[in-house]
């Protein structure tokens, strides 16, 4: 734990709208005490209803971007999200591995909330061999852990332990390394998310909060997971306070207007003042 603000690096795609991707992470960072900082990997066209267009950054100019951000800034914990390419994706595996930040959170964005796909399929597997051991904690959703896993998307708390354990042994084998289980997508009303270190297996409880506002969720809780893992003692802790976040972010949502597709969640609900 640090007394001094954290900075905090996402890694991440450009949405337009900025419900989700670099422009929420550093909304989240910024609520929660962090300076963030940002290296953008992929370009996108997209609004609350759809992505229109991906525009990828050569993974030349990532690795730039990257080298010449750590050799000036200390960087206290990452986020990596969109990637979109595989090329992009090994080369940000390759100085993650060189820059070796203490906290590295990777949210695997496979699929926007409209639908669309923003990962390559080439670069899942780039992704599972080279970032998932790097990783201190990953963020999947139920899909998206189905595609990590090769299987059909977990639909029962039954299946999402069994998938938690088999994502805990892609990571790292060494201690302190941590799966995020998101349930969002579990039938009824019950978000019971689960977080697995390969011993110990938290359940997160929550309750479905009903609105349409859920653009950039996944975005915005791995971004307040990397800002929160430098300020608290353990990863149950910031993962107990990054949840409490998003929960009251989805909760106060509706304070925004903000398209007529799928909205965003209130970043910055503790601080501005209330409608």
């Amino acid at each position: 734990m640090s007394h001094r603000i954290p900075n905090i690096l996402s890694i991440a795609g450009v949405d337009p709208s900025g419900g989700a991707g670099i422009l929420a992470d550093i909304k989240a960072m910024s609520a929660l005490g962090g300076y963030g900082c940002a290296v953008v990997a992929a370009l996108t066209a997209q609004n609350t209803q759809a992505v229109t267009a991906i525009h990828p950054v050569p993974h030349e100019f990532v690795v730039q971007q990257i080298d010449t951000l750590f050799a000036d800034v200390q960087i206290d914990a990452v986020k990596i999200g969109m990637l979109g390419q595989q090329r992009v994706t090994r080369a940000v595996a390759e100085r993650m591995a060189h820059w070796k930040p203490a906290h590295l959170v990777l949210d695997p964005v496979m699929i926007a909330k409209s639908g669309d796909h923003l990962l390559e399929r080439e670069a899942v597997h780039e992704l599972r061999e080279s970032l998932l051991p790097l990783a201190t904690l990953i963020t999947p959703n139920l899909p998206e852990a189905g595609v990590l896993l090769d299987t059909r998307a977990p639909e029962t708390l039954k299946e999402m332990r069994q998938a938690a354990e088999k994502l805990r042994r892609l990571l790292s084998d060494d201690e302190g390394h941590w799966v995020f289980l998101k349930g969002g997508h579990l039938p009824g009303n019950d978000t019971i998310d689960l977080i697995h270190d390969g011993d110990k297996m938290i359940e997160l409880p929550g309750q479905r909060i009903h609105t349409r506002n859920t653009h950039g969720t996944g975005c915005t809780l791995s971004a307040a997971l990397a800002t929160l893992l430098p300020q608290t003692p353990n990863v149950p802790t910031a993962a107990q306070q990054a949840k409490q976040y998003l929960v009251t972010a989805i909760a106060q949502s509706d304070e925004l207007s903000v398209g007529s597709g799928h909205g965003p969640v209130q970043h910055f609900h503790a601080w501005w003042p209330k409608r």
